[in-house]
């Protein structure tokens, strides 16, 4: 099921990022915002989704015009292109985006003739987190047989987590290489691009203190979410996250997961589930029910609505970081 909907939603994202280009933006999805893409006497930037659209405008400033292909409350797995869109990304100067997370986006990317392609996948490393049922082997060969599937479906042989961005140390290196590219393919304002991302690296180096800081001494390290978002995150701060689905935001956990996951509440002191603004919540208050746990929000950070608890990238990451010390018993 899960492969089979990765494969639907990939045919449907071709389609959707020819829609995205022209008709969606920062600010608007109306179709006043057609025709934006490209054009303008600025250094037209499209941008995949939310994080790539944060970084463009925070390094680009004045000088970009940026728009973005998934609206915002769109989960970005579920983009759908448009052919418009798709041709009207060949009249930007740069495209920001992050390959394997969006299949249409990058089939999209591969047919345009866009200058500039910036591939935040190749700024940083990423790393195999695995599929926590998979890795577990919670649901039996069935499972095993549909994650490959999966794996194979989204291109990579051993499915390296996309969810980069939720790292504010390797985001920052991210940055990095967005900003060089920048200042290659716009040189006229190289040095604002190069200042703009000093700013940048000292508010995520702000937030990667805050983060240590705020989770070196917990009452537990295990946490409980909607699907794998965060193994970097865990990563880096030493915690271990257990997710409920896997990288599919929308898989079914299996009966044998829903009832581990119920023991190691107990065991590991964990006291809450965590799951997110733009999948559904069903299966995180059901369990957390069962389990006597608390539920919360913990925000992946792929769209900011007005659901967000912040105003941009930076605002929800503190307030994620607040979430986490509540449910980890921060000392």
């Amino acid at each position: 099921m899960n492969a089979r909907r990765r494969r639907i939603s990939g045919i449907a994202v071709t389609a959707a990022t020819a829609l995205g280009l022209g008709t969606l933006s920062a600010c608007s999805s109306d179709s006043s915002a057609a025709g934006t893409a490209g054009n303008t006497d600025k250094f037209d930037v499209v941008a995949s989704f939310y994080p790539m659209e944060y970084l463009a405008e925070q390094i680009g400033g004045d000088h970009v015009n940026v728009t973005t292909l998934t609206e915002p409350g769109q989960e970005p797995h579920d983009l759908e292109l448009s052919a418009k869109q798709t041709a009207q990304m060949g009249e930007a100067d740069a495209v920001l985006y992050l390959k394997s997370l969006q299949p249409a986006v990058d089939e999209a990317i591969s047919q345009s003739d866009v200058k500039t392609k910036i591939d935040a996948a190749t700024l940083t490393k990423l790393e195999d987190h695995g599929d926590v049922e998979h890795d577990h082997d919670h649901g039996g060969e069935e499972h095993a047989d549909e994650h490959a599937e999966e794996e194979h479906s989204e291109g990579g042989e051993h499915a390296l987590d996309p969810h980069v961005w939720l790292d504010p140390v390797k985001y920052a290196e991210i940055a990095q290489g967005v900003a060089k590219a920048f200042e290659k393919a716009d040189p006229d304002h190289a040095d604002d691009y190069r200042k703009n991302a000093e700013a940048l690296a000292k508010k995520l180096g702000d937030l990667d203190t805050a983060y240590k800081d705020g989770l070196k001494n917990t009452s537990t390290k295990v946490f409980f979410t909607n699907h794998a978002a965060f193994g970097y995150l865990a990563e880096r701060y030493g915690l271990t996250q257990e997710a409920i689905n896997g990288l599919d935001p929308e898989s079914e956990p299996s009966p044998a997961r829903i009832k581990e996951l119920q023991q190691e509440a107990k065991a590991d002191g964990v006291t809450t589930v965590f799951y997110e603004t733009l999948v559904s919540d069903k299966t995180a208050k059901t369990l957390a029910k069962d389990a006597g746990l608390k539920t919360d929000v913990l925000d992946p950070l792929e769209g900011i609505t007005d659901k967000s608890k912040g105003e941009d990238y930076v605002g929800v990451m503190q307030s994620n970081l607040k979430a986490l010390e509540t449910a980890l018993g921060a000392k």
